[in-house]
């Protein structure tokens, strides 16, 4: 009877039924009402039918493979293959037939087959180059070749296969710092990144509601109604969120294995959780004494300040997130814009 009324007494921040839409499934969903990622997707639109080469960079887990096959689902390419190969995870001695496929007899223990290898394969589609960072520098130049090129030339081989090559790459490292480093060849650099963009992290994201449904919504599986209860959706909405999206996906998809009655609920949050969001609790106190200008948080906004930080990112989003053209359009300062946009909590990083 008390685990009734308990269950009865739960109440649900958000519910999601079942067989809900999946997880960031093409590049409207991904945009949600984020600011930054609403910018990163209509650039993404307008070269995803060109021959522009896209470098994705952000923190692991950020979502840059989501992003990269949103891209690859809104081109003309989308009925072609989507290969994703990680740089990073693969041993050097086979990535190179990995990338460039190889002939019968190219090397011991060879299929006798032969394989064509990711760049053939993604052929007419997307090749998508994850951790780029990490390639060897012997590989960065053959890949290099083959970009500007357009032919493979496979292990054991003496004829190069031409190949309809479309390249998305993503790193989580900063390259410029490794082509210093003599790590990453800078030519190649160039060839890869005709266009950057920026994931954000989870913590800087201002729809993590709605990612949270759509994170729970990606992981029920249950045929029914799933639900959080407030004391959990509050702290899962304080969390510094480390991993990003995917810590996000794993802790949700492990608390609805361990909830009862298709609730979540505090105890079947990871203890870290509440214990950081305690943490961050303390120093956002501290740091509201020290900046008392600063001291109205977001979700306490009066109607005022919420019609202005919306003009704010409309403006921005007018101006492509030009801080000196927006200050000019708005008749302000930098400065002033920029205490504006530190009240309100908006990165134009």
């Amino acid at each position: 009877v008390a685990r009734q009324n308990t269950v009865r007494s739960s109440r649900a921040a958000i519910s999601v039924p079942p067989h809900s839409s999946d997880f960031c499934i093409d590049l409207k969903h991904l945009a949600g009402s984020d600011p930054h990622m609403a910018y990163n997707v209509r650039c993404a639109r307008r070269v995803a039918d060109k021959s522009i080469f896209v470098l994705l960079n952000g923190e692991t887990g950020t979502g840059k493979e989501a992003f990269a096959r949103a891209i690859h689902a809104a081109s003309r390419r989308a009925e072609r293959p989507f290969i994703a190969l990680n740089c990073a995870s693969i041993p050097e001695s086979l990535i190179e037939s990995e990338l460039f496929g190889y002939k019968h007899g190219a090397f011991t223990g060879a299929r006798r087959e032969g394989m064509r290898g990711s760049i053939l394969e993604s052929d007419g589609g997307t090749l998508f180059l994850d951790e780029i960072g990490d390639m060897p520098a012997h590989l960065q130049t053959r890949l290099l070749r083959v970009l500007e090129t357009k032919d493979v030339l496979p292990l054991g081989s003496q004829t190069p296969v031409k190949v309809d090559l479309h390249v998305i790459s993503a790193t989580n490292r900063d390259l410029r710092t490794l082509i210093e480093q003599g790590e990453f060849r800078e030519d190649l650099y160039y060839r890869l990144n005709g266009l950057t963009l920026t994931l954000p992290r989870l913590q800087d994201r201002h729809d993590l509601k709605s990612l949270v449904r759509c994170a729970l919504a990606a992981e029920n599986d249950s045929g029914d109604t799933v639900s959080i209860e407030d004391v959990a959706f509050e702290k899962l909405l304080k969390y510094h969120w480390p991993g990003n999206l995917r810590e996000l996906r794993n802790i949700l998809r492990t608390a609805l294995a361990l909830s009862d009655d298709g609730i979540i609920r505090l105890a079947d949050l990871p203890k870290q959780i509440a214990d950081l969001v305690q943490e961050r609790r303390d120093r956002n106190a501290e740091s509201s004494l020290v900046n008392e200008e600063f001291e109205s948080p977001l979700g306490e906004c009066t109607p005022l300040e919420t019609a202005e930080r919306d003009a704010l990112l409309n403006e921005l989003e007018q101006n492509h997130w030009n801080v000196t053209l927006t200050a000019e359009k708005l008749r302000m300062s930098r400065s002033t814009l920029y205490r504006k946009l530190k009240k309100y909590d908006i990165s134009v990083s």
